[in-house]
């Protein structure tokens, strides 16, 4: 049985939308492409598990997807889902190229230095816009930095290992002196 935290978040549901039981979503994911021709996608259980929902039909509205879901027939019915999250296994994620990684896989990394010394946790991701690379936030005992995900900064990724190995930037080079040279 699969949990809903195992899944990988592509859309939340809006609003009930029409008066066949149709729900606009809004799209969570870098490939709207794909929400067209899905036809099957998950949200939450109870007990935090996952139940499968079948899709019977989809279509664009005004920057978002209206989704038919299978059983969904009513507004009434259709307003349950209001604000759940669709999600899909990721399984069905397109491969990346080496050394791409999807947000979801970041999160929850053990951070460590070059040295092996714990750092923190992969707590957020940062994107700075324009084409800049996004930027890892990592939260430890000595508090939060933030790091480039480049390879500058980002020396390892071991999804298997659940670790990343980093060096974080210098405190000196933003101006900001802590002793120890890093913010982490």
């Amino acid at each position: 049985m699969r949990t809903f935290a195992d899944l990988v978040t592509i859309g939340r549901v809006v609003k009930p939308q029409g008066r066949k039981g149709e729900v606009l979503t809004e799209c969570l994911s870098d490939s709207p492409e794909r929400f067209p021709s899905l036809r099957m996608a998950y949200v939450p259980a109870p007990g935090g598990g996952a139940r499968e929902v079948r899709i019977a039909s989809c279509w664009p509205h005004k920057g978002r997807f209206v989704l038919k879901l299978e059983g969904v027939d009513t507004i009434d019915e259709a307003e349950a889902y209001r604000g759940v999250e669709i999600r899909i296994g990721e399984e069905e994620l397109p491969r990346l190229a080496e050394g791409a990684y999807y947000h979801h896989q970041l999160l929850g990394l053990r951070a460590e230095d070059r040295a092996g010394r714990a750092l923190g946790e992969v707590t957020g991701i940062l994107e700075t816009g324009g084409g800049g690379v996004p930027v890892l936030t990592v939260r430890g005992a000595a508090g939060e930095c933030l790091i480039p995900f480049a390879a500058e900064f980002v020396h390892s990724v071991e999804l298997g290992g659940k670790k990343i190995v980093v060096s974080p930037p210098r405190a000196e080079e933003d101006g900001v002196s802590t002793g120890s040279g890093t913010r982490c």
